[in-house]
């Protein structure tokens, strides 16, 4: 057990999404950085969708009812557990009474806090992640607050054994993932079912503009400013399936990303796709921050996900020898 002593709002339960049920206009949700919520859980040798903690506002502390093993990943931040200083995308054990105090980040938006046996909530549609905007999941379907007891599961065999080492973050063990000197986040898609609607001059605007991510976003979606892609004549269609990553633009012109509570359904023209192998990047991405999007292709794209696969695998399997010393 976990007891939640300060968490300003927004923090909740998430695993890696309620996959299967978007045909009934149920949202995936789950973590906004997949690759933090997997190496947490790796580190741990929990099962890779096991539920954690997403922090996305600070300071957050908890206190530890129970020995506990857990571990701290997503961004760079500062963090103490019973008063001493612990490093970042690292895993830890935590005696019963011991707090464990979340600063903000220095960059990135959110930290991700997993623990032996993962979060030991009831499954809802498959998941137990927070479903926000449903009020259902997660614990009774809404973000954490002071006083929270939170249930842990029981660690796996193979999760047993020593605790007190890290990993080298993926932003610093993927090339392709090292943040750009300029501070401009990189973002490939694909091209979408309505790009072509829009004009040659549009288009262009798409791709050279650096996009501002406005402070009117959250889980469901970032807004873009910075330009404004508009039509040539107005264009009415019906409403259509729509999944995180997929890149919008409303009336007024201003983009919008859908992320990880995106509605399942909307009718605003698609001009892009954001690749599976970007969304973790773009979770971490804060309000205020600078993003260009970068054109690949299909197989571009399916390519991309293997140094993050690889990433994780050796994680896994160093994390393992690391518990067995």
């Amino acid at each position: 057990m976990i007891e939640i002593l300060t968490s300003p709002p927004f923090n909740s339960i998430q695993d890696l999404g309620r996959q299967g049920a978007r045909r009934f206009g149920v949202s995936t949700s789950g973590v906004m950085d997949p690759v933090a919520l997997a190496a947490g859980n790796a580190l741990l040798g929990n099962v890779e969708g096991a539920a954690g903690i997403e922090i996305q506002t600070f300071p957050f502390r908890l206190r530890f009812r129970t020995e506990t093993a857990f571990a701290l990943t997503g961004a760079d931040h500062d963090s103490t557990l019973a008063g001493s200083a612990m490093r970042p995308w690292w895993c830890m054990q935590a005696k019963a009474g011991d707090v464990l105090a979340i600063a903000a980040p220095r960059r990135g938006a959110r930290v991700y806090a997993t623990f032996g046996g993962g979060i030991d909530v009831p499954r809802v549609l498959g998941s137990r992640s927070t479903h926000l905007r449903g009020g259902f999941g997660g614990l009774e379907g809404r973000t954490l607050q002071a006083g929270d007891v939170v249930p842990i599961g029981t660690l796996p065999r193979s999760g047993a054994g020593r605790s007190d080492f890290g990993v080298a973050p993926p932003d610093v063990a993927i090339a392709a993932a090292a943040p750009a000197p300029d501070r401009v986040l990189r973002i490939r898609v694909m091209r979408a079912g309505e790009y072509d609607l829009f004009s040659k001059v549009m288009q262009a605007t798409f791709w050279s503009t650096r996009w501002k991510i406005s402070a009117q976003s959250d889980r469901g979606g970032y807004r873009l400013t910075g330009g404004k892609l508009t039509l040539d004549a107005p264009v009415e269609m019906r409403s259509h399936g729509v999944v995180a990553g997929v890149v919008q633009v409303p009336p007024g012109g201003e983009p919008i990303i859908q992320m990880s509570d995106a509605n399942t359904a909307g009718g605003y023209p698609k001009l892009a796709a954001v690749i599976q192998a970007d969304l973790w990047r773009l979770g971490q991405a804060t309000p205020g921050s600078s993003i260009a999007f970068q054109e690949v292709s299909y197989q571009d794209a399916v390519a991309a996900m293997a140094p993050i696969n690889d990433y994780l695998a050796k994680l896994r399997a160093t994390a393992a020898l690391y518990r067995a010393l």
